[in-house]
């Protein structure tokens, strides 16, 4: 059972690093389309509102479809006054019921209070407000339930990894998983 876990935990680490190295190529295409749509703006008096648009969209798949990656690799923002001086074991709790009682319980009530909000935009395939804006505000909305999703993913495999620290005897080095 230990490995089938280890296996599981493995695979989402890999689901979620891959995503998180592939999105984070659209950091690149915003600072171009930014660039872009400055000198266009500035230099030659044209200005793109699809472009403009763009690093909006780009921006919410970063925010959004790399949050599990931040997590898995520890960049969230954490209060530890008292979390850095635990022991494996305790650090292990607080991360496993963190994961348990907050983290996926809100990824889900997420999705689940988004998803009229997107079937909506879908049923009507809805576009830009903006004359020459993307056609597309149904994929942008898309990403708030995908991004809870793919969050409570990698939430779910912190929290077996920590079920894996706590199946260690107390006085063992922690796993490197």
């Amino acid at each position: 059972m230990i490995f089938s876990i280890q296996r599981l935990v493995e695979l989402i680490d890999l689901f979620t690093c891959k995503l998180g190295r592939l999105i984070s190529w659209l950091v690149l295409a915003m600072m171009l389309a930014t660039f872009i749509t400055v000198l266009l703006r500035y230099g030659f008096g044209i200005g793109s509102i699809a472009l403009q648009e763009s690093v909006t969209y780009m921006h919410a798949a970063v925010f959004l479809l790399c949050a599990g990656f931040t997590l898995q690799h520890n960049g969230q923002v954490r209060v530890d006054i008292f979390y850095s001086r635990f022991s494996c074991h305790r650090r292990a709790w607080v991360d496993a019921l963190g994961s348990a009682v907050l983290l996926i319980p809100f990824c889900i009530f997420l999705i689940f209070i988004s998803w009229h909000f997107v079937s909506s935009s879908w049923r009507i395939l809805e576009i830009s407000s903006e004359p020459g804006g993307i056609a597309g505000v149904f994929l942008l909305k898309s990403l708030i339930p995908l991004g809870a999703f793919t969050l409570a993913l990698q939430g779910l495999a912190e929290a077996l990894r920590n079920l894996l620290v706590l199946m260690l005897p107390a006085n063992t080095q922690e796993p490197k998983l």
